[in-house]
C-alpha cells in the first residue's frame, strides 16, 4: 500500500471534507444540494467588481513571465499604502509578499518558523486551516478558548495559561471565521501585551477586514504596536469577491530586528515557489484603490446585511438553537441545545441533515471546537434560498428531537 505522509497525521479540512464528498455523490446522483458550508461568493451571484476584471484583461499581455518572488511592484505599493490606512508603521515594499490567497502565504509562514515540538496558539474555534498548517509544519496546536458567553470573545486568562516555554506564536483570527465576532481594542491590546510578555509573534489573519456590519469598524493588530513581530494576512478573495484569483498578502511588521534569520526562511520560501499569478497580483491596486462596493453590501438595505439579519432571525426561532449575531463575516455558528439535541458525533449529525434534507452545513468540530454542539451556516444564498434551507433545518431538528426524546 501507498500511504500519506504521517506529517498528515492530524491535519484536517472539513470543510471540504467526507460530507462534501457526500453531497458531491449526490449531486451525481442527481440531487440538488444547497451548499451553505464554504464562503465561495460567485457561487452565490456575488461578482467581483467589473473595474478588476477589466484590469486583469487588459493585463494579460503583461503576465506570461514570472514576476518578482515576492510580488509585483504596483500590487506591493497598494499594499504599503493600504498599511499606511489602517496605520500600521514601518512597512515597506520588502515586508510584503503576495501569495496564491492567503492560504498559501499561512503555510508558508508556519514552515519557516516551526521546529518539532514547537507550539503555536490558535483559537478554538478556529479557521481550520491555521490548525493543519501548524500540524503540517512539525508544530503543535494549541487551541485557547473564545468564549461564547462573551461574543465569541478570546479569553485572555484561558489564553495565558496556555502558554509554555515551547510556545512560538500567537494566531488571532480578527474578524473571526467561523463565529463572525469582531474584536474591540482591549482584546487586541490584552493579546498584544501577552506576545510582548512572553516574546511571542502574533500572526493576524484579517481577510475580513471590510465586511463588517451595523457600523462596525476594524483595527488591525499591526497598529496596536511597534515593538511586537506581527504577520498580517488578507486578500481579494472576501472583500472583492474573487476567491479565484488567489491574491492575498502577507505584511511582515513590528520588531524585525531579531526576525531577520526567519525573514530569510520566507524568503526562500517564497523563491522556491517562484512566484504567485501574475493575472491576480494585478488585481489588487485597482482593489485597493477602487470603489469599495462592498459598503454597499454590508450598509443597511445591502444584500449581505439583509440576508445576515434573516439568517439569524430564522435560526434563532428553531426550538433549542442560539445564535451570537455575527459583527462580520459571511457566517454564523449556531450552538444545538443538548438537551434537546443529544449529539455524540456532529460529523454524523451533519451527513444525516444532508442525506435527509439535502443541505449542506460543517460541523462545528471541523473548526476545531471541541463539542458536538455547534455548526457553521454560510449566508450568502439569496433570502428566498435561505428561507428553504433553514426551513429544512428546522424539520429537520423537529424529527431529530422526537427521535431522541427522553
Amino acid at each position: 500500500m501507498v500511504r500519506k505522509s504521517a506529517k498528515l497525521a492530524n491535519v484536517c479540512y472539513d470543510i471540504r471534507g467526507p460530507v462534501l464528498a457526500k453531497a458531491k455523490q449526490m449531486e451525481d446522483e442527481g440531487h440538488k444540494i444547497i451548499k451553505l458550508n464554504i464562503g465561495n461568493l460567485a457561487a452565490f451571484g456575488f461578482d467581483a467588481p467589473e473595474e478588476i476584471q477589466l484590469d486583469m484583461i487588459r493585463n494579460l499581455p503583461n503576465s506570461a513571465g514570472y514576476s518578482d518572488s515576492k510580488g509585483i511592484f504596483a500590487a506591493r505599493k497598494a499594499v504599503m499604502h493600504y498599511t499606511q490606512q489602517k496605520h500600521i508603521k514601518g512597512v515597506t515594499l520588502e515586508d510584503i509578499y503576495i501569495g496564491n490567497g492567503v492560504s498559501e502565504l499561512i503555510v508558508m509562514a508556519m514552515n519557516a518558523l516551526l521546529n518539532i515540538g514547537d507550539e503555536v496558539l490558535v483559537p478554538a474555534p478556529d479557521y481550520p486551516l491555521w490548525t493543519a498548517a501548524v500540524s503540517l509544519s512539525g508544530g503543535t496546536p494549541v487551541h485557547y478558548l473564545c468564549d461564547e458567553a462573551n461574543g465569541w470573545l478570546p479569553d485572555l486568562d484561558d489564553m495565558r495559561a496556555r502558554i509554555t516555554p515551547n510556545t512560538r506564536a500567537i494566531v488571532v483570527i480578527n474578524p473571526n471565521n467561523p463565529t463572525g465576532a469582531l474584536y474591540p481594542d482591549h482584546i487586541l491590546q490584552g493579546i498584544v501585551d501577552i506576545a510582548r510578555e512572553h516574546g511571542l509573534i502574533l500572526y493576524a489573519d484579517e481577510v475580513y477586514d471590510k465586511v463588517l456590519y451595523d457600523g462596525a469598524t476594524h483595527r488591525s493588530m499591526g497598529s496596536f504596536s511597534e515593538d511586537v513581530l506581527t504577520i498580517l494576512f488578507n486578500g481579494l478573495s472576501k472583500n472583492y469577491r474573487s476567491c479565484g484569483y488567489r491574491a492575498g498578502w502577507m505584511v511582515v511588521c513590528g520588531d524585525k530586528r531579531h526576525a531577520q534569520d526567519y525573514i530569510e526562511g520566507l524568503n526562500m520560501l517564497a523563491s522556491m515557489r517562484l512566484c504567485a499569478n501574475v493575472p491576480g497580483q494585478y488585481a489588487i491596486q485597482t482593489a485597493l484603490g477602487g470603489y469599495q462596493s462592498i459598503d454597499d453590501l454590508v450598509a443597511e438595505g445591502g444584500r449581505m446585511r439583509r440576508q445576515r439579519d434573516l439568517a439569524h432571525e430564522l435560526i434563532t426561532a428553531i426550538p433549542g438553537v442560539s445564535c451570537v449575531k455575527p459583527k462580520a463575516t459571511l457566517y454564523m455558528f449556531p450552538k444545538l441545545d443538548p438537551k434537546l439535541y443529544p449529539i455524540q458525533d456532529d460529523q454524523a449529525f451533519i451527513a444525516e441533515l444532508l442525506e435527509e434534507e439535502r443541505v449542506l452545513l460543517v460541523q462545528g468540530t471541523g473548526f476545531n471546537w471541541p463539542y458536538p454542539d455547534h455548526f457553521r451556516l454560510v449566508f450568502l444564498p439569496h433570502e428566498d434560498d435561505l428561507r428553504d434551507a433553514i426551513a429544512r433545518i428546522a424539520r429537520f431538528l423537529e424529527q431529530y428531537r422526537k427521535r431522541h426524546a427522553t
